[in-house]
């Protein structure tokens, strides 16, 4: 079945190239008006250019309708006006794929506080803040799709990026209380972990590498998971035609007697609570409290 984006109004932030410009061409394909979010700044964050519009041009020339927007999702009013904007020239806004980022990477020693708050602000604060500008229309909707963007160095960690990987493993947790506080009003909301050479990583690549992680490569991850049959809750890696799935895990660990509950008896019993036969996915914290409850009554 041939999966249709007709009728649907996509945001994508961060969409002058890479990956944003990926999405936001396939949605454009597929029959999606797009709304062209970015800055068009460098790497680093710094800087302009028409990027933007230069993707809607590339949209034009294959018979799809698409607008460029220039502002900074770090800019609450920005991304209120485009929202209206959308809303105004094309009924509604559907789709939102927080894609935008910068790069500011140093070791933690050596790391800039002014680099790690704006690291953390494009990535986790500008995503929370453009899906706050489309939350209530989605809600009044009865329909949303929306996608983070984490990283394997938000759930594995990488050196030299420890603003980065805060900003990411906190998307992945943004993700599940979005999607939990979103499912009565049909909004889907998903995590997605590119592996991808973009602007970004161009020069830290060997191109042959860089050939094979073409952001294009990522596009039908990201796509099913803001489409009409999307999951909720999940988080999706993608790069080089290989696709898979990552969860947050819970042993199934001990509860130590009273006598036990100390310094030393977590030291002894360490291998028993690091264990990961029969572990399990909490869908929710409360699930999660929920299972301590039950080893407190079944007392072993």
């Amino acid at each position: 079945m041939t999966v249709s984006f007709e009728g649907r109004v996509a945001i994508v932030t961060g969409a002058g190239g890479g990956l944003g410009r990926a999405y936001a061409l396939e949605l454009a394909r597929r029959g999606a008006r797009v709304v062209v979010n970015d800055l068009g700044g460098a790497r680093d964050g710094t800087g302009h250019s028409d990027a933007a519009l230069k993707v809607v041009e590339e949209i034009a020339a294959l018979g799809g309708e698409a607008m460029s927007d220039g502002g900074s999702v770090t800019d609450a009013g920005q991304m209120e006006a485009m929202v209206a904007h959308a809303r105004e020239k094309w009924g509604g806004v559907h789709i939102l794929i927080n894609n935008a980022g910068i790069l500011r990477d140093k070791s933690f020693a050596k790391m800039e506080l002014a680099d790690w708050k704006l690291v953390i602000d494009v990535h986790l604060n500008g995503s929370a803040i453009a899906t706050k500008a489309v939350w209530e229309l989605m809600r009044e909707q009865n329909y949303g799709r929306i996608l983070m963007t984490a990283s394997s160095t938000g759930l594995y960690g990488n050196f030299g990026q420890a603003n980065y990987g805060a900003a990411k493993l906190g998307l992945a947790g943004l993700t599940k209380t979005l999607a939990i506080e979103g499912a009565k009003h049909n909004i889907h909301v998903n995590t997605i972990v590119p592996v991808a050479g973009t602007r970004l990583t161009e020069d830290l690549l060997p191109p042959e590498i860089f050939k094979a992680l073409a952001p294009e490569n990522v596009a039908p991850a990201a796509l099913h998971l803001v489409s009409e049959a999307a999951p909720t809750n999940m988080i999706v890696g993608a790069g080089a035609g290989f696709y898979h799935a990552a969860y947050v895990t819970m042993t199934e660990g001990v509860l130590l007697p009273p006598d036990e509950r100390t310094v030393e008896g977590v030291a002894a019993a360490w291998d028993r609570i690091i264990d990961r036969t029969g572990e399990r996915v909490p869908q929710n914290g409360m699930e999660h409290t929920m299972a301590v409850m039950a080893r407190l009554q079944k007392g072993s």
